[in-house]
């Protein structure tokens, strides 16, 4: 039986230039849905990149359960996500294509899946457009179908309710809250508002 996902952040550090970040942060999160909270430019964004693997931190470690992130970079990656809300450097790709690259990515990681959540996010026509023509709320959405389908163990969403519909809010919380009761995630999320979900522990930046 597979251990609960621990994600241990131990003495990090991490500046932009002359600008100090992050100083000696550390922090244990457990399986469950941690709530990251702080005002803007506190390193929150900052904070999960680092956590995805995508920054490098000047000092300290990451590790998710016995997975170093920067000793054990492609394990690392292939056991996490991070999904914001930058438009991709590909915009060339189809839908289709992008979701295809991650699934050649993540092992186990299966086309139903996804397909089902875009279909659920009402969104399933899209996989054939350019991601160029894809509106913010379309390309939010195609984001979080990724997010919620890919097998990893530690997911990392940045203002996931941001440019959503109603209707498309009310599945997400749903959706987190199911993944989170699994506790076979460690799930961590920004959200300047109240989440509406069941945190398991909140996190603030100051």
């Amino acid at each position: 039986m597979a251990l609960n996902p621990v994600l241990t952040i131990a003495s990090l550090s991490f500046r932009f230039d002359a600008r100090l970040i992050l100083d000696n942060f550390s922090a244990t999160l457990a399986p469950g849905i941690t709530w990251l909270r702080g005002p803007n430019g506190k390193g929150k964004t900052t904070l999960l990149r680092l956590a995805a693997g995508a920054l490098a931190p000047q000092s300290g470690s990451i590790a998710l359960d016995r997975i170093d992130c920067l000793q054990q970079p492609l394990a690392y990656r292939l056991a996490s996500h991070f999904c914001g809300g930058d438009l991709p450097e590909l915009p060339w790709l189809t839908v289709q294509e992008l979701i295809d690259i991650h699934l050649a990515l993540y092992p186990g990681a299966q086309a139903a899946p996804v397909n089902a959540q875009l279909a659920a996010l009402a969104i399933g026509e899209v996989l054939p457009q350019r991601l160029s023509t894809l509106s913010l709320g379309q390309h939010k959405k195609v984001q979080l179908a990724l997010a919620l389908a890919l097998p990893v163990r530690l997911l990392l969403l940045d203002e996931p309710f941001n440019g959503l519909d109603a209707a498309a809010v009310d599945y997400l919380r749903a959706q987190l809250a199911a993944r989170a009761a699994a506790r076979d995630t460690c799930i961590v999320l920004t959200s300047h508002l109240d989440p509406q979900l069941p945190v398991g522990a909140t996190l603030d930046l100051e």
